[in-house]
């Protein structure tokens, strides 16, 4: 398995920040390279045993990644297992509030599947560099909003 943690710290309260990162889906777009369309798989709203599927347009073709929100817990710890698409095993972002800003930390320890498995670690760096591209760009988009 491989390993990747980024962390960003965000002027904006936990609650906020987690608001648009877990439960404002329309909007990550606005954040989020790549990201051609969002859903939750068998409709209603995020939440515990949740499953969200991204459309993500990537290099070689759109690949579809889903989610299964294992641990939902608002401001803290949002965690589970890849259920469906070119990576195996677990994400997690990570919460911690002081003084009014948020420390976000996004980890995940992956394998790759189906086509990406022939890149092997041709796919870490550039995943990562789009990982902190992402953390940088929802700061910005979450600093910017009232």
């Amino acid at each position: 398995m491989t390993r990747i943690r980024e962390s960003i710290q965000i002027a904006a309260p936990a609650e906020r920040v987690w608001a648009v990162v877990h439960e404002d889906l329309k909007n990550a777009r606005k954040w989020t390279d790549h990201l051609k369309k969002v859903e939750i798989v068998g409709g209603g709203r995020p939440g515990k045993e949740s499953t969200i599927r991204y459309h993500l347009d990537l290099p070689g073709g759109v690949q579809v990644l889903e989610v299964y929100h294992e641990t939902w817990q608002p401001g803290k710890k949002c965690a589970g297992p890849f259920t469906d698409g070119p990576l195996k095993g677990t994400w997690a972002y990570l919460y911690r509030e002081k003084d009014g800003r948020t420390t976000l930390t996004y980890q995940m320890d992956y394998e790759l599947g189906g086509l990406l498995r022939f890149l092997g670690s041709a796919f870490k760096g550039p995943y990562e560099d789009g990982i902190r591209r992402n953390l940088q760009s929802l700061k910005k988009y979450v600093e910017s909003r009232p």
